[in-house]
């Protein structure tokens, strides 16, 4: 930082004994404050460049130099100090100075500084929002995330953030319309697979709670946003089962094969495939499903029994 030489303060002699004292305080004013700047003390500079542009612009034409000087450098340190709070993890205070530095920029026509001030306020808020959802501070966290949206309701990161919150807060529906609106924005795959977990969790809470029609339909909706969601179609297929619909049950269990053949249950799986193909008369079909487990350790001898059966 250049500090005002001093010839100003001789310029100002023969203007009079007090003007030039005046004069003089504003200078060894902004003076202080480019030192205090060069040591790192930026609480301290801000506060003396503050103060020398209150004096100097009280002096008309002798004092432009200091108070334009002033103005250049003001809006800068309000941005830095900014920035370390941020780093400091102290992210409220981050987001109250930078909005402190954008009014002061506005008031010093500092664009440049404005702009990067704008900006930084929903990295901060991000940053807040990913500190409290790692902590499981879910209700914090939303805060964080919803006073991004409220600036920019597009920011697609921002509303998969908000949908992990609200749902880890226990709100599952609005959990769905975050992700949702992060969906629109660009984050369809992650967006949907959330939801699908959302259902799937509802579906197994179903099928615990003996409501298997709920359970079947909480897992078709979790297939609905992901045609993989693997558990959607074991937990679909038990329900159907609970409800004597076989042919469901049977759909829903061969897709649980074909996504996840090696599954540890899925001899089970294939034995109950076998006995509901049986159940409705396809003998074929139950045969090929019966000697699909007919080399497992536990179900393998009763479905040669029924292998037998069914010639």
């Amino acid at each position: 930082m250049k500090k005002v030489i001093s010839t100003l303060i001789a310029a100002a002699l023969c203007m009079g004994f007090a003007f030039a004292q005046d004069l003089n305080q504003a200078t060894d004013t902004y003076n202080n404050g480019a030192t205090a700047l060069s040591t790192g003390d930026k609480a301290g500079a801000l506060n003396y460049f503050t103060q020398a542009l209150e004096i100097a612009s009280k002096l008309g034409e002798p004092g432009v130099e200091i108070a334009n000087n002033c103005k250049n450098v003001i809006p800068n340190i309000h941005l830095e100090i900014a920035k370390d709070f941020a780093r400091e993890a102290q992210y409220d205070q981050a987001v109250a100075k930078l909005k402190e530095t954008v009014s002061v920029a506005g008031q010093f026509g500092d664009e440049g500084v404005a702009a990067s001030a704008k900006e930084l306020i929903p990295q901060i808020l991000m940053q807040k929002g990913s500190s409290l959802l790692g902590a499981k501070d879910f209700a914090g966290a939303a805060e964080a995330y919803k006073a991004v949206l409220a600036e920019n309701p597009a920011n697609a990161q921002a509303a998969l953030r908000l949908g992990q919150a609200l749902n880890g807060a226990g709100d599952a529906e609005g959990a769905i319309a975050a992700f949702e609106q992060a969906a629109a924005n660009g984050q369809e795959k992650a967006a949907h697979k959330q939801i699908s977990v959302i259902h799937l969790r509802k579906a197994a809470g179903a099928l615990k709670a003996k409501d298997p029609k709920a359970a079947v339909e909480s897992a078709n909706k979790a297939i609905e946003f992901d045609e993989n969601a693997t558990q959607a179609y074991y937990i679909a297929g038990n329900a159907s089962s609970i409800l004597k619909k076989n042919n469901d049950a049977i759909g829903y269990f061969e897709k649980y094969l074909s996504l996840a053949p090696n599954a540890k249950n899925a001899a089970q799986i294939a034995f109950t495939v076998a006995a509901l193909y049986q159940q409705n008369g396809n003998k074929e079909k139950a045969k090929e499903y019966y000697q699909k487990v007919l080399t497992d350790p536990k179900l393998g001898p009763e479905a040669q029994k029924q292998v037998a059966a069914l010639k």
